[in-house]
């Protein structure tokens, strides 16, 4: 059978800040760098967050200079 689908490239990943909800049962978190807030509160819950890391594909936020 013939397949007319290139191959996928892999995407490179990258070791990222990002801020995750430390609130029980709540798994969200953003990308440091796309944050408006020095240290933001969670969007879906309104809880704290705190600091890490997570292997992602590489983004550029052009904007990264606006967090006030």
């Amino acid at each position: 059978m013939y397949n007319r689908k290139k191959p996928l490239e892999e995407i490179p990943l990258e070791n990222t800040k990002v801020w995750t909800c430390e609130t029980e049962g709540c798994n969200s978190w953003m990308r440091d760098n796309f944050a408006f807030e020095q240290v933001p509160s969670c969007i879906m819950c309104n809880g704290t967050m705190v600091s890490g890391e997570k292997m992602l594909p590489a983004l550029v936020n052009s904007t990264a200079e606006m967090k006030g």
